[in-house]
């Protein structure tokens, strides 16, 4: 009777499952070797219109918590001007937010609110950066770095941006930053730079790479100390510095002493046209060599000269097939490059299409002739 009733049991189970909740028919299913889901947060997750799929498939070990708090996190996205559908999507993409205690968020939002002009432009970074903002650890290092920061004057949206981008930035010891600024500071006025122009300088690097702070000030140091050893002057260096902004810092002396071997030879330059072709591309500074090799022998194939690209070096910087297209669009206006300028294929896809544009317009205007009589519409 007993083997029977079991049986019985066995045979509806799974009619049995379907008829619970989703949540808890998950959690039921779970495989043993992985801990329990916590319910309440599950629950909690899923009134929130979270898909409970997508946490389960990339942070399933958030689901099984003991302490979540996952009603007090939505209030304090609420109070910051989030509605419905953005706290689902944070939750979404960083469900540990939920795990953060609320009292550690309301000193986070504080510290952030100091940087951020007002509350919609806050929960506008939340959004795209919920990890940065979620990430509670080092909050004394934060605010001094913030503090630091602010001394100098910069701009709140620079310093939200960095917080957002670069979060690691502000984790360090604020001493870490002072000295990269240090050197910095440094550079720029040992190349000439004006004092005066100093904050608006650091604030351009700042907003076009977040993460120089990370590079060490030596790795500064060592990079211009080459490029000084090449024959660079100072304002040449700092126009350099300006052009290639923090990515200067990740620059290797020998990296950078094998593209300039490689474009000389290439090229049959000399040492000041070498000079001038690294100012006006300060990327062949770091493109590997394979990829410089590879860029120019493609240009060497499809008839480009060498003296073309001497005037033109910005060429190099694009890929092989992007140098192909532009090609073949021009010519299709009847414009040969190799026998004219390649100006007209570099820069941005914006920029090209400018420049075809006006070849377009110029093929399809007529010449005027100033001798021919002028004949009114009627005629």
């Amino acid at each position: 009777m007993l083997r029977i009733t079991a049986a019985s049991l066995c045979t509806y189970c799974p009619r049995i499952r379907l008829l619970l909740p989703p949540s808890a028919a998950a959690s039921n299913v779970t495989s043993q070797n992985k801990r329990l889901e916590n319910q309440h947060t599950v629950d909690s997750l899923y009134e929130l219109s979270v898909d409970i799929r997508k946490v389960r498939k990339f942070k399933s070990w958030v689901l099984s918590e003991s302490s979540a708090y996952v009603s007090e996190t939505a209030d304090l996205l609420r109070d910051m001007g989030a509605d419905t559908t953005a706290i689902a999507r944070i939750l979404e993409t960083h469900p540990e937010a939920v795990l953060c205690r609320p009292g550690d968020v309301a000193a986070q939002r504080d510290l952030w609110v100091s940087v951020c002009p007002n509350k919609r432009e806050l929960m506008s970074i939340i959004e795209k950066f919920p990890a940065s903002f979620f990430t509670l650890t080092h909050h004394s290092n934060q605010r001094a770095n913030i503090l630091y920061l602010q001394s100098l004057r910069l701009n709140k949206r620079i310093i939200g941006k960095l917080m957002a981008s670069a979060p690691q930035s502000f984790s360090r010891p604020v001493e870490s930053n002072q000295e990269v600024i240090h050197t910095l500071r440094e550079t720029y006025l040992d190349l000439g730079g004006d004092e005066g122009n100093l904050r608006v300088w650091l604030q351009k690097l700042l907003s076009q790479n977040p993460y120089i702070l990370l590079r060490p000030a030596e790795a500064w140091r060592d990079s211009l100390g080459f490029l000084r050893e090449q024959g660079f002057s100072t304002e040449e260096l700092l126009s350099l510095v300006s052009s290639l902004r923090a990515s200067i810092a990740e620059l290797q002396p020998e990296a950078m002493r094998q593209a300039l071997a490689y474009i000389e030879g290439a090229l049959a330059c000399s040492q000041d046209e070498l000079k001038q072709i690294v100012i006006r591309c300060p990327a062949v500074l770091y493109y590997s060599l394979p990829t410089l090799a590879a860029r120019f022998q493609g240009l060497m194939d499809v008839g480009v000269s060498m003296e073309q690209v001497k005037k033109s070096p910005n060429v190099l910087e694009l890929t092989t097939q992007i140098v192909l297209y532009r090609i073949q669009k021009l010519a299709s206006y009847g414009y040969d490059v190799r026998s004219g300028s390649l100006d007209f294929i570099v820069g941005t896809k914006k920029d090209f299409e400018m420049s075809y544009g006006k070849l377009h317009l110029r093929q399809q205007r007529p010449l005027f002739n100033p001798v021919a009589p002028i004949r009114s519409a009627e005629e």
